[in-house]
């Protein structure tokens, strides 16, 4: 019998991924919850298995040499269970290209473009009194977002999904796509609205979606618990 995957995980866009793919490919898997807002992350002993001191990160107790194998890093994770499981991820080098490409737009600009967003709509507001200070920062990120909203909308105006099938490169983006959170509307960009609801009402998107949803709080919210945990979240520095 398969061992289940170790899921270290916390309900954000990023551990969103990882719960979605793995109900997807039907994967056993227990989650490890990762509390980022109390530091968990620090630990030494989750760095040992994420390097980067960030989640999600998985250890499968029954790696491809039999022994157990830990990864960070979401874009990484998906494509070793999409090996793993031979679904969602096509083998042959056009197929894979084309997953590819989008995995790593996704990591490489949406991510963290629509992040750096969340960071000076959401939660700078509530650290900096004086708001002139992080307007260039408001305006910048919601605008380069928008771009990327572009960039996939002309992308899905002659296709379902974003590499043709149903893939990991779709189980990525699907999760920062958070219009009302990053100052877009989704009027504007039909085509995403409509893969949006399409990936949406999978099974396997709903129940990853709702992994460890009682879990999150609202970095944004007023009272010394949230405040605690920008503190941990933000600023950090080498240690």
């Amino acid at each position: 019998m398969t061992r289940p995957i170790e899921l270290w995980y916390w309900p954000t866009p990023n551990g969103w991924k990882i719960s979605i793919a793995l109900e997807e490919m039907g994967l056993p898997y227990v989650m490890r919850p990762v509390n980022i807002g109390a530091g968990e992350q620090f630990a030494p002993a989750f760095q040992e298995i994420s390097p980067n001191g960030r989640m999600p990160a998985i250890v499968d107790p029954d790696g491809p040499d039999g022994q157990p194998l830990a990864i960070f890093e979401s874009g990484a994770i998906l494509q070793y269970l999409g090996v793993k499981s031979g679904r969602f991820y096509p083998q042959d080098p056009r197929g894979k290209a084309e997953v590819d490409q989008w995995l790593f737009w996704q990591v490489g600009g949406l991510g963290p473009m629509a992040g750096q967003t969340h960071h000076f709509r959401q939660y700078a507001p509530a650290m900096i009194k004086d708001q002139r200070q992080i307007a260039y920062g408001v305006r910048r990120y919601t605008d380069e977002t928008h771009r990327l909203y572009g960039v996939l909308d002309r992308r899905l105006a002659d296709r379902d999904f974003v590499a043709g099938e149903y893939s990991i490169a779709d189980m990525a983006i699907w999760p920062w796509i958070l219009p009302e959170l990053q100052g877009q509307s989704l009027e504007e960009f039909p085509h995403v609205k409509a893969w949006m609801a399409r990936v949406g009402e999978r099974p396997g998107v709903v129940a990853g979606r709702a992994l460890g949803d009682t879990l999150r709080r609202s970095l944004a919210a007023s009272g010394k618990a949230a405040e605690e945990a920008r503190k941990v979240l933000f600023g950090q520095r080498a240690r």
